[in-house]
């Protein structure tokens, strides 16, 4: 049998039980690696019950510096009886099975293709430890210090990282590094090490952090000037508003008089949370409210007065994968058209595609500029996987000279003046009307905020000219936008062609790293990332000098190319699917898969849902 054999390029996945402790320790061994140079991608799979069920954390390391996954599994360790079937069968032929042998393992498990490495875990654990909980919790410790050996790791790195970890609980420093180095100790004395799979000490992280999507966007509300959260809270977009709470503990109490110069609501459901959103919003305060897929469809019906009432409202999506309660814990892109028409009636609204933290914090900052620039509800799209996952990113930053953009608000003194005041007034020709903050000025500037007709000046009518009349500013309105919001990015490919990908938020890393695979088979390709919605005229420019266009998402109903159709009115056979909605993150292995699957089968438009490559057997 080949070993698979390389340096620093490799996919781990560890497969334990929920509940029992072993992400802290998965997470130390992916640290690990980060503090060693190298770019690493680590990726939670857990399902949605509190304890007991399979959990499986998978790490990919590149050489080349690929951050997306790459489908498939070179080492698994598997501690878990219920999954073991399926992990070993997961290996790549070629790769590693470890798994804890202080039970024998069931012979019809064996593979002749895959080195077999047996490490009596549980038999450490019984010796060493008397109580339970410190025997579940060790074992997961051992087995990374295990790791450390195989893969010949810089053991100090390690050490480092749970002092680091315990600092101020220094009594549980040294019981945690005493279980590394029982794993550490075993391999190195019973079995032969390094593998042929090991890692080397390189510089590729010293401009980089390691951080999740989520707590990147409750920084950015506060930096973008949010004073008021009001959530519900919703897997997997809580940790939004933890985060929010925990820095604004830091920096938004007076330090005169000790009091909090923000509000943090929990509402009794989403749809009260985005109420008092918009109702902050509507008295001059920047407000948010963070949520999931089933808690936009109980919004629907607030963000169609914000829209139509033009309030600025921001809301934060962390999308996982639905219909209904679906797969609470896993992630997908399956929000997109829910979001963009969200409510009743002729409505559109403003989309954010990030695909990494940075751009998490720099959109959700930038989200309160234009909502209030717009008088829109701003909706920005992120998921599971970014929001939940830590992810290698460029460190955040901020300029300190940066102004909030208020957008059009008319003062005092311009009302004192005499200036005339019609909140739905088109004074500029662009769609977008001057508001006045509550209490402005004593005696005008005031109107009646409603969700029902009304003409240029707030006054209720059913007249259906006033309707229409404000309906097309609205649209107009629409029209102007593209110029305020981030601009799609376009990668060209150094060789002519006429193939092209298109591509959103965390499908990213995983499509460039295909056209990378692509460009290896002779298939060039030229790629564009949506940053948001609506579309600027850039983005149907660039499908219509391509005579192929496969758009990149993870959905089952194709709904980014159904939104590209709609608004740009192309037909289906322009534009070509590659779906992935099995709930982990779309590979690059797959999507390199269905692309040649259409290009091998001809004009094939589009790729129908049952036939979607789905992340097993991706090999190819």
């Amino acid at each position: 049998m080949k070993q698979l054999s390389s340096v620093n390029d490799f996919v781990i996945k560890f497969a334990n039980v929920n509940g029992t402790g072993s992400a802290s320790a998965n997470n130390l061994f992916a640290k690990a690696l980060f503090r060693m140079g190298l770019a690493v991608s680590p990726k939670n799979i857990f399902p949605s019950n509190i304890q007991g069920l399979p959990t499986w954390y998978e790490v990919r390391v590149s050489e080349k510096g690929y951050l997306g996954r790459r489908g498939g599994v070179d080492i698994a360790l598997s501690v878990n009886p219920q999954s073991m079937a399926q992990d070993i069968q997961d290996v790549e032929p070629g790769g590693y099975f470890i798994y804890d042998n202080t039970k024998p393992l069931d012979l019809r498990l064996l593979r002749d293709d895959v080195t077999i490495i047996g490490i009596p875990l549980t038999q450490i654990c019984n010796e060493q430890y008397q109580d339970p909980r410190q025997r579940q919790l060790f074992k997961n410790v051992i087995y990374v210090g295990a790791l450390a050996a195989l893969l010949d790791m810089d053991f100090k790195v390690l050490t480092g990282l749970v002092e680091d970890q315990f600092k101020g609980k220094e009594k549980l420093v040294l019981p945690n590094i005493h279980a590394l180095e029982l794993g550490h100790h075993w391999v190195r004395t019973n079995l032969e090490c390094p593998i042929g799979i090991r890692v080397e000490t390189r510089e590729r992280t010293e401009d980089r952090i390691l951080l999740d999507g989520n707590t990147a966007l409750g920084l950015g509300a506060l930096y973008g000037g949010a004073t008021v959260a009001a959530w519900y809270p919703i897997t997997p977009s809580t940790s939004v508003v933890d985060a929010f709470e925990k820095y604004a503990k830091r920096v938004r109490i007076d330090p005169g008089t000790g009091r909090r110069n923000y509000a943090i609501i929990q509402a009794e459901d989403e749809l009260a949370a985005i109420g008092m959103v918009i109702g902050a919003s509507w008295n001059g305060a920047r407000a948010f409210t963070a949520t999931s897929g089933p808690g936009v469809s109980l919004m629907a019906e607030f963000l169609g007065l914000a829209y139509f009432a033009e309030i600025p409202t921001v809301l934060f999506n962390v999308q996982r994968a639905g219909p209904s309660t679906g797969m609470p814990t896993r992630t997908q892109q399956s929000d997109v058209l829910s979001c963009a028409y969200a409510s009743h009636g002729d409505t559109k609204q403003v989309l954010l595609f990030p695909s990494t933290p940075k751009e998490c914090f720099d959109f959700g900052a930038l989200s309160f500029d234009l909502a209030e620039r717009l008088q829109t509800p701003i909706i920005l799209m992120t998921d599971l996987d970014l929001g939940m996952n830590d992810n290698m990113s460029e460190p955040l930053s901020w300029d300190d000279e940066r102004r909030y953009d208020r957008g059009k608000v008319m003062t005092e003194e311009e009302l004192e003046a005499g200036t005339e005041f019609g909140r739905y007034l088109d004074v500029d020709g662009d769609g977008i009307c001057y508001r006045t903050y509550p209490g402005t000025h004593p005696t005008r500037g005031s109107f009646f905020t409603r969700g029902t007709s009304r003409d240029e000046y707030a006054v209720y009518t059913e007249k259906g000219e006033e309707y229409e009349k404000n309906m097309l500013r609205l649209m107009r309105k629409w029209e102007t936008i593209p110029e305020h919001v981030p601009a799609p990015e376009v990668v060209e490919s150094a060789h002519n062609t006429d193939s092209a990908v298109l591509y959103f938020g965390t499908s990213e890393a995983s499509s460039r790293e295909a056209l990378d695979y692509l460009a290896e088979d002779g298939i060039h390709m030229n790629a564009m990332r949506i940053r948001a919605f609506p579309f600027n005229n850039d983005v149907k420019k660039f499908i219509e000098r391509h005579k192929r266009v496969f758009v990149i998402e993870q959905n089952r109903d194709a709904q980014l190319r159904t939104l590209l159709m709609a608004e740009f009115e192309f037909g289906p056979d322009r534009l070509k699917s590659v779906l992935c909605f099995d709930g982990t993150p779309i590979s690059a292995r797959n999507i390199r898969k269905q692309i040649k699957g259409h290009l091998q089968g001809g004009n094939v438009t589009p790729l129908h849902r049952h036939t979607a490559a789905r992340g097993r057997g991706e090999a190819s």
